[in-house]
């Protein structure tokens, strides 16, 4: 009897355990209640989207106003289309805010901040943010660097 109800508690704690790392992944992978926040949709249009996903947040002040919801080719541009939820409770978005891609930590997620303008008339449902900053790709200026090496002319050559 008594082997029994040690094989229950080690079980039950077991089960406990499961639960909690499962609501940890839930909590961690942002697929929390924050989708169900009210909101309403802003677009924004990038040169390069590099490493931005669905559901990456959408800062003003380090702080999470929203999330990505789309993010598609458009065929007229062939610019990378945006779409951003923000949350109801953030109307104060001016319409010449900046957009950037930024990313969290050296190898770290991709997310959009947006910094606030000047302006007196703010963004609506439907509107775009015309000034945006993209993604700075490591590969990129990686081979950029080399390239100039590469084209430097030899000092040491005489």
């Amino acid at each position: 009897m008594r082997t029994r109800l040690v094989e229950i508690a080690v079980g039950l704690f077991l089960v406990a355990g499961l639960v909690a790392l499962f609501f940890l992944a839930i909590k961690v992978s942002g697929l929390s209640d924050e989708t169900s926040k009210p909101s309403y949709q802003v677009y924004a249009s990038f040169q390069n989207a590099g490493g931005l996903t669905v559901r990456a947040k959408v800062t003003m002040a380090g702080v999470v106003i929203g999330r990505v919801t789309n993010i598609a080719l458009d065929p007229k541009t062939l610019k990378a289309k945006v779409t951003l939820d923000i949350y109801n409770e953030v109307k104060e978005i001016t319409t010449d805010s900046v957009a950037s891609i930024l990313t969290a930590g050296l190898l770290g997620e991709k997310y959009i901040g947006i910094v606030p303008g000047a302006d007196d008339t703010y963004l609506k449902n439907g509107d775009e943010i015309e000034q945006t900053q993209s993604a700075l790709v490591l590969e990129d200026l990686i081979g950029k660097f080399l390239f100039n090496k590469a084209n430097e002319p030899d000092k040491t050559a005489k």
